[in-house]
């Protein structure tokens, strides 16, 4: 290729003193928590910790026995674990805003191809998040503690601690926010080249004994959960490879485009 036929660098002359790149990751930090702040004091406001703790809860509730309610074994729960879940939703409904700031810091130093391929990345990421801890919300919890509730013996009242069921829902929303990322990974493996959408496909049998596995270990010791959580995993892992070939074709760069076959 000749002299004159090589095209700019996109990042010429954009270039910034790293004094000013920790000015500017300064403010993004402080735009960022401004926006959880902001969200802590409306959701303080309303519907206020008390209430968000109950609809955190609502899914358990709606099958103990008639009369039962969830316990605080210790005297400062009452205050901290409301406290915690509006921290944790604030976090959340502020999430959007973080992200951006994030991208907006890392954006300018990004070619054009980069930013093709981070941008969808990074937001498809986070819609797949949100999807997976509302799919435990919705539709995994209520089956859950209908199975394990089908098993309880009449003799027991159930009653579960405040703090206990904090750390297993926080678990649980981990857990399927996560899987449901699956995709994501076959993407920036496919198109890191770490491996091939035929090994992809290959590997499909062995993910599939893989999802069941991970769920068997991240979920509670019931059928139902198990198989909420490694059913989708599997079907996401087919959107993933369908998914990889479509955003390897629209983001290659401009000298994998010249060598790529034709």
């Amino acid at each position: 290729m000749a002299t004159n036929d090589i095209p700019p660098d996109e990042l010429a002359g954009t270039e910034q003193p790293f004094v000013q790149h920790l000015v500017e990751l300064r403010d993004r930090l402080v735009k960022a928590f401004i926006a959880i702040a902001v969200a802590t004091v409306a959701l303080a406001i309303y519907p206020g910790p008390g209430e968000l703790y109950d609809i955190l809860a609502a899914p358990l509730v709606a099958h103990l026995p008639k009369g039962a309610t969830l316990i605080a074994t210790s005297v400062i729960s009452p205050f901290l674990v409301p406290l915690k879940i509006m921290l944790m939703a604030a976090f959340l409904l502020a999430l959007p805003v973080v992200l951006y700031q994030l991208w907006a810091f890392v954006a300018p130093g990004l070619y054009m191809h980069e930013k093709k391929l981070v941008l969808p990345l990074v937001i498809s990421s986070t819609i797949l998040f949100f999807i997976g801890v509302a799919f435990c919300y919705f539709f995994v919890f209520g089956q859950v503690f209908k199975f394990i509730q089908s098993f309880a013996p009449k003799s027991i009242t159930a009653a579960p601690d405040i703090e206990a069921y904090l750390g297993f829902v926080l678990s649980m929303f981990l857990a399927f926010g996560m899987a449901f990322e699956v995709p994501i990974v076959v993407i920036v493996l496919a198109r890191m080249g770490v491996v091939s959408i035929e090994k992809l496909k290959a590997f499909r049998s062995y993910f599939i004994v893989l999802a069941f596995v991970i769920a068997a270990v991240v979920t509670p010791p019931d059928v139902v959960s198990q198989l909420a959580l490694a059913i989708p995993m599997c079907i996401l892992y087919e959107l993933g490879i369908w998914a990889a070939q479509i955003f390897i074709k629209h983001t290659q760069a401009p000298a994998e485009e010249e060598v790529a076959p034709r």
